[in-house]
C-alpha cells in the first residue's frame, strides 16, 4: 500500500484535491489530526499559496470533557472539523484516511507547561518538546489517541514522535520549497497588497501577480491561454515591465533558503559533526600547549560506562508511551491497524522515535528515508529485522528538495528501498509538492513492478 502524507487545510477549501490525490496512485492518505506549527505552501488551494500555521492545533472538534490538564488547541487558519471535511472528501473519491498523529512535538502545550518539556543538562527548555517521563504527558497522548479514534474514525492511525524529543529542532518549519518556485516568484510574493499598499499600484498589478505565480498549478497553455491573457487588461501595460524586470538584491536577500526546507530532523547528538580545534593562541594569556581533547566519535564513548544505563533510561520512556497508546488504540478502536514512525537507533529522537527492539503491537514500522538513499536501506534492513512476522515495513518518502522532479531517480530510490525491506511507501508530501513533483512521482510509482 502507498500512502500519501497531506494537511487538511490541501483539501478544506479545494474541490479538485481528492480528484488530484486518487490520480497520484496511492491507495491512502495520511491526514494529520495534530500537527505542530509550520509555515506551508499551498500551490494547488484556490483561495492562497502560503499558510502561516503559528501554533500546533488539533483538527478535530474539541470535546473538553475528553481533556485533563493538556488541552490541545484548535486552529484558526482552516475549520475546527478540518480533519472531518478532508476526511469525507477523500473517501468519497475513494481513498482510505489514516490519521496522521503528531504526539509530544507541541511548543504550543510546551511554552505553557514549561515544567512537562524537556531540560538539556544545563537546564535548558525545549518548549516544543513534550516529556513523556511526565504522567500528564503520557496521558495527554492517551486522549489524543482516543478522541482521533472515537471523533475522526479513521482507516488506520499514524503515530509520529512517539518518545521524546531532542536537540535537533527547526523552530517554526520551513514547508515552501516543494511548490518549486523561483527567485522571481519569491520577489512577487514579497509585495504588499494590504489596503495601504495596494492603492499605491497601477490597476491590474494584483491580477498580473497572481497569473505569473499560479502558470505552475495551472499552467496557461493547458487552458488555451497565454500569460498576460490571465491579467486584467491594465496589468500588460502598467505591470509588464517591473514583473519582467531583473530582481533586486534587497528583494531576494530575505528569500527563504530552500535547500534545507522540509529536511528531517537530527535524529542522535553524535550526528552533528565534531568540532575542529580553534588554533592554538601564543599570547601572553597562554600558559600551556595543552591540546583540546579529541571529541568523542559517539555517544557510547562520551557516556562511557554510564551508556547502557542511560540508553535504557532513554529507550524506557518511548516503550512505556509506545505501549499505553498501543493499549489504548486497542481498547478504543480493535480493528484499526496501528502505523510507528520509528528508528531502530536506540539513542534517536524526534518524529522517528527509537525501537532497537521492535514492536509486535503495531502493524506498520516506518522508517526515514530522508537521506542518502545507502544510508536509508540500510535502516530499513534493519528494521525490517526487528520486525514480527506479520508486520509490514514502510519507507519515509521524501518527495521535496533536494530530490529532484524526475521520475527516473524517484523509482530507483523506490527500488533501493523495497529491496532493503520496504512493503509499502509513505509519500512526503502531496500537498507541498509542485505539480511536476506530483507528476514525477506519479510515474515513479507506475515504474515499479
Amino acid at each position: 500500500m502507498n500512502v500519501a502524507y497531506l494537511y487538511p487545510w490541501d483539501v478544506v477549501g479545494d474541490p479538485t484535491a481528492p480528484g488530484r490525490l486518487a490520480d497520484l496512485g496511492v491507495q491512502a492518505v495520511a491526514l494529520a489530526a495534530s500537527y505542530h506549527s509550520t509555515r506551508a505552501a499551498t500551490p494547488y488551494h484556490p483561495a492562497h499559496r502560503v499558510l502561516d500555521v503559528p501554533y500546533p492545533a488539533f483538527y478535530l472538534p474539541i470535546r473538553p470533557s475528553a481533556w485533563s490538564r493538556l488541552v490541545p488547541a484548535a486552529p484558526t487558519w482552516t475549520p475546527a472539523n478540518a480533519y472531518l471535511q478532508a476526511r469525507d472528501a477523500l473517501k468519497a473519491a475513494g481513498l482510505q484516511v489514516h490519521a496522521w498523529t503528531v504526539l509530544t512535538h507541541n511548543s504550543h502545550l510546551g511554552s505553557a507547561n514549561p515544567d512537562l518539556v524537556v531540560r538539556n543538562a544545563f537546564g535548558d527548555p525545549y518548549p516544543y518538546a513534550l516529556c513523556p517521563a511526565h504522567e500528564d504527558v503520557i496521558e495527554y497522548c492517551e486522549r489524543l489517541v482516543q478522541e482521533i479514534l472515537e471523533v475522526g474514525e479513521p482507516d488506520g492511525l499514524i503515530l509520529e514522535a512517539c518518545g521524546p524529543m531532542g536537540f535537533g529542532h527547526q523552530s517554526v518549519h520551513e514547508k515552501t520549497a516543494g511548490a518549486d518556485w523561483t527567485p522571481t516568484d519569491v520577489d512577487l510574493l514579497s509585495l504588499c497588497f494590504c489596503a495601504n499598499c495596494a492603492l499605491r499600484y497601477p490597476e491590474g498589478t494584483k491580477a498580473a501577480v497572481r497569473a505569473v505565480i499560479d502558470r505552475a498549478s495551472a499552467p496557461a497553455a493547458s487552458l488555451g491561454l497565454s500569460i498576460h491573457e490571465h491579467a486584467a487588461p491594465a496589468a500588460q501595460t502598467t505591470a509588464a515591465a517591473p514583473l519582467n524586470a531583473p530582481s533586486s538584491p534587497s528583494a531576494t536577500a530575505g528569500a527563504p533558503a530552500s535547500s534545507n526546507a522540509g529536511a528531517p530532523e537530527p535524529t542522535t547528538a553524535s550526528s552533528a559533526p565534531a568540532s575542529k580545534s580553534a588554533p592554538h593562541s601564543h599570547s601572553s594569556a597562554s600558559t600551556s600547549n595543552t591540546r583540546t581533547p579529541r571529541a568523542p566519535s559517539t555517544i557510547e564513548e562520551a557516556l562511557g560506562p554510564l551508556a547502557d544505563e542511560v540508553r535504557r533510561v532513554r529507550t524506557d520512556l518511548s516503550i512505556a508511551l509506545r505501549q499505553r497508546l498501543i493499549a489504548t488504540a486497542e481498547r478504543t478502536a480493535p480493528d484499526v491497524p496501528i502505523t510507528l514512525h520509528a528508528n531502530p537507533d536506540p539513542w534517536a529522537t524526534g518524529a522517528f522515535a527509537p525501537l532497537p527492539a521492535g514492536d509486535a503491537g503495531a502493524d506498520v514500522l516506518v522508517a526515514n528515508c530522508w537521506g542518502d538513499p545507502t544510508t536509508d536501506a540500510a535502516r530499513l534492513a534493519r528494521l525490517k529485522e526487528l520486525s514480527a512476522p506479520a508486520q509490514r515495513v514502510g519507507a519515509y518518502v521524501l518527495a521535496l528538495p533536494p530530490r529532484p522532479a524526475d521520475a527516473e531517480v524517484l523509482a530507483g530510490q523506490l527500488r533501493t528501498y523495497a529491496k532493503a525491506g520496504a512493503s509499502e511507501f509513505h509519500l512526503y508530501h502531496a500537498g507541498l509538492a509542485s505539480p511536476d513533483r506530483l507528476s514525477a512521482l506519479a510515474t515513479a510509482l507506475r515504474l515499479l513492478p
